[in-house]
Parts: structure tokens; sequence; C-alpha cells
């Protein structure tokens, strides 16, 4: 039986396909160097995070195997409690609460907090999820040139209500770092509250940009998820303990999901714990940064990024993919991001580096990009 929906739905994605920008799910590449996980520190295959998650499971043998209902019903544990005080004590705030993702941290804070008549202004380029949940609140929002304090004052300017101005400290295309601490003087100037997103900064930058630069006081909230350089899953989204008791009470995405399972919150605790022991990892994933910088340099390729994260524009969806399969077929996974994720004309490679990658990779690396972009 052919149904109208079904010819909506197929023509969409006729289109996708004729865009050259049609996603489909992909088995993992188990045999190519990986450049294109967001695991920085190696932590999502570490057999000592792994062995540790097991002997933390062994000293609860009451765990469930799942949580059984919302936070607020019967999924709640003094675990998850102690662990939220833990997170919040190390990063340097009063207060946490734990999402199940950093979609839900994001789409819950920036769903509820905001409202009528209030002002959102965020940079160009951020996190979808904190866009969607900016939609989900009637709040007037703006964005401004990414990374430019003239375009965020001017915005600043014409806001009205409460003000929130949100950021990411280290940007997932791009790479790049956001001038926090000058955001901050502005934000102060227009009684604004200023949110970051450290994503891509924990792990990469130890505890995140925003405790290296000791901003932690001038900070409304801060969103960390453990789904990246933490080799996990979930989010916290720290701030006052103010804060945590609204989103209590407001974030949809909190009240009304299943909790997180013990498993998933042990895994958090022993991947923090692993963090104070990796040391020696982050030095290596900086010096990693440092050496591959150095090699594009050497053939005239430039960034803008000091993180993990590097991205080299081609333009055009199905030569960015050409370039990423030219890569593959040297052994090296990098992938493509195609329009719409990126803007069209700004397709491009997205590269991760990581702790465990050699010197040699990232010269092949290096040497592979320099044929395809200079020929």
């Amino acid at each position: 039986m052919s149904h109208q929906a079904d010819t909506y739905l197929t023509d969409r994605l006729n289109q996708r396909k004729h865009d050259s920008s049609y996603r489909m799910l992909k088995s993992e590449n188990v045999d190519l160097v990986d450049f294109a996980s967001n695991d920085y520190l190696g932590f999502a295959h570490s057999p000592i995070l792994k062995r540790n998650i097991a002997d933390e499971l062994t000293k609860h043998p009451e765990y469930l195997n799942g949580s059984t209902g919302s936070r607020l019903l019967t999924g709640n544990t003094r675990y998850a409690q102690d662990l939220e005080l833990q997170l919040a004590l190390y990063h340097g705030f009063e207060g946490g609460l734990l999402f199940n993702s950093g979609y839900d941290a994001n789409v819950g804070l920036f769903s509820s907090l905001p409202q009528r008549g209030d002002t959102v202004i965020t940079d160009e380029l951020i996190h979808a999820s904190i866009i969607d949940g900016i939609r989900l609140s009637n709040a007037n929002r703006y964005t401004f040139k990414h990374n430019n304090l003239e375009a965020l004052e001017e915005k600043l300017k014409h806001a009205k209500g409460l003000i929130y101005v949100v950021i990411e400290s280290v940007y997932s295309m791009d790479g790049d770092i956001a001038p926090i601490a000058d955001i901050l003087g502005l934000t102060g100037q227009y009684n604004a509250h200023l949110i970051v997103d450290e994503a891509h900064a924990i792990g990469v930058f130890d505890k995140g940009l925003v405790d290296q630069l000791r901003l932690q006081n001038r900070v409304f909230a801060q969103i960390i998820t453990f789904g990246k350089a933490m080799g996990t899953h979930g989010a916290i989204v720290l701030g006052s303990r103010i804060l945590c008791d609204y989103l209590t009470n407001f974030a949809r995405s909190f009240i009304y999901s299943t909790a997180a399972s013990f498993h998933q919150l042990a895994g958090i605790k022993m991947a923090y714990k692993l963090l104070d022991a990796s040391q020696s990892k982050i030095d290596q994933l900086q010096d990693n940064i440092k050496l591959f910088k150095n090699l594009l340099s050497g053939y005239h390729i430039e960034t803008n990024s000091f993180s993990a994260i590097h991205c080299i524009i081609i333009g055009n969806n199905d030569t960015t993919k050409n370039a990423s399969q030219v890569l593959q077929d040297k052994g090296i996974d990098v992938r493509a991001v195609l329009s719409p994720t990126v803007a069209i004309g700004t397709e491009r490679l997205r590269i991760c580096l990581h702790a465990y990658n050699t010197a040699q990779q990232m010269e092949l690396l290096a040497l592979t990009l320099n044929n395809i972009i200079n020929g």
C-alpha cells in the first residue's frame, strides 16, 4: 500500500543523494589508522579503564542492570549524587547535574533556562544540540560571527531580558579556541551570563580551558561531556547549586528520561580516576598536535587549531568525499564532513589527533594531504 508520506520521504532522500549529502551508517574501519574518532586520549580503547570499571562494579554487587526509572522517580541513587558532587568540586563549581548525553544536557539546559523575552547570543559555529535547545525555548536567539568580539558586542547592545552568551571552548569542526577571558569582559560589561561547552577541551587541555584559565567564578555554567576524551558516555552541567535545582525542576530531558545505568555512572567515575593518572598521555597528545602543525606547515598547509581537531577545507561534497577515499586507500581513517552539516562551500576533511598516533602515521597523513591539496 502506497502512502503519501512515503513519497515525501523518498523525494527528500533522493534530493540528498542528488546533492551528494546522503548519510549512511558504516561499519568501523578497524584496519585503518584512526584520525577520525574523538577518543583523544585512547580511553575508549583502554584496558586499564575497562578493568577499573569491572573492579568498581565488583565493589557494588547490588547494582542493577538498568536504573528502573527517571531520577525523580525510582532511578536516583546515592552513587549518582555523590558522583555529581565529586565532578562539581573537581571542576571548581558548586554543583552539577548529570545527563544521559551531551545532546540531552544542551537541550535540557537551553530549552528551560532562557524564557520568552530573554536573549541568547551564540557563536555562529555552536553545537547543533545548543541550537535545538534554544529553539525549544521562547527566547530571542542571535548569532555572532565566529570568535568576533565586535560582532558579539553589537548583539549585546540590542539584547533584552536575561542575557545568555554561549560558546564552545574548543570548536568541534574547526578545532580553534574561543577567547573566553575577552568574552567574559564583554558579558560583565553588559550584565550577561556566559555558558561554555567544553566537550572537545576536557582531557585535551587537562580539566578544560575554563579551569586552565581559572574562570569558574565568572562562568555561569559549563557543560562537560564524557563521550570524547573521557571514553565513556553522558554529560554534566556544572554551575551553582540553585542552577542544578532549577534544572531538576524544569529541564525536560532530565525529568522525563530514564536515568543512566549504574554501569554508565561507574564508567564516568573511573574515567576521571584514569584522567588523574594520564598526564603523560595529555603531554603526548600536545606533542602530537605541535608535530602535526609543523608537518602541515612544511607543506604550506595552515590550520588555526591548537587543539586535537584540525580541518582542511576542500569545498564541494563530491570532491571532499573523494579526498577522504584517497586517505582511506592509504590506510588512514579521515572522514569527510559535508553540507548540510557544515555550510555549503566549507565541506572539509576533519582530522582528529590522539595520544596514540605515531610520528610515522602523522607524517604519512601530512604527505597524503599535501598530494591531495598541492598535487
